[in-house]
């Protein structure tokens, strides 16, 4: 197993179980973001409370106080702890929630790894919130979250005909183990050029794709999404 994937799994296990896990417990939710140079949970409870990782280290805000730990060498269990959580207690973000593992091995994370998918998901919030913000205003859109279960960030957008749209971008997974980003139509038509619709969802560009030649990654997501919103728009039905 590559390092790159080796960071990204375990950084999915702690914000599904330290972070989903913690906010879930308190709220009833476990949606994440995008947070000051890092991933954070919103905030939640009455005093509130804030769960972030930013750089190597595991943030807990409560109220006026701050404490922090470092993420690389500790284990899950001292991080559910700190974050005033249950390692052990049942929990699922969905189907596909990553196991728990070993909750007692010492974890590897590096600032260098985490910090290159953490740019990763600043870059799609920022990517996401200007293509629905140019979307239209007769076209809605989910928050944009950071799941847990498949740890991607990403929206709905239904547009005017009704069709519905997932955009985001994912850090990797079974599908690509490249960082990519993704059109998927919830219907089943395909319209438009065919090659534009190259994965069995819907459609992806790995990151490589999209800084090919030294183009600005920002610029070319940007374009393959709008790509996709006004493929599914002119012709939602594919016919």
């Amino acid at each position: 197993m590559s390092s790159a994937v080796s960071t990204r799994e375990t950084l999915h296990r702690v914000c599904a179980h330290v972070l989903g896990r913690r906010r879930y417990a308190v709220s009833g939710r476990f949606g994440l973001r995008a947070g000051p140079a890092g991933i954070a949970t919103p905030a939640y409870g009455d005093e509130p409370e804030v769960l972030r990782i930013t750089g190597p280290l595991l943030v807990r805000e409560v109220g006026a106080t701050s404490t922090w730990m470092h993420l690389d060498g500790s284990t899950l269990r001292a991080l559910a702890s700190f974050a005033g959580t249950d390692i052990d207690a049942p929990f699922g973000c969905g189907p596909d929630t990553p196991a728990v593992g070993d909750p007692d091995e010492p974890l590897a994370l590096a600032e260098a790894g985490v910090a290159g998918l953490t740019e990763w998901f600043a870059l799609a919030w920022r990517v996401l919130d200007g293509v629905v913000g140019g979307a239209g205003d007769d076209v809605r859109a989910a928050t944009v979250q950071l799941w847990p279960e498949h740890f991607d960030a990403a929206t709905t957008v239904t547009l005017p005909g009704g069709a519905s749209v997932n955009l985001g971008f994912s850090p990797g997974d079974g599908f690509e183990a490249e960082p990519y980003a993704y059109v998927g139509p919830w219907e089943p038509a395909r319209p438009g050029d065919p090659a534009f619709w190259n994965a069995p969802f819907g459609a992806s560009r790995r990151r490589s794709e999209l800084a090919a030649s030294g183009t600005d990654v920002a610029r070319t997501s940007a374009a393959f999404l709008t790509t996709g919103l006004a493929l599914m728009s002119a012709d939602p039905d594919g016919a």
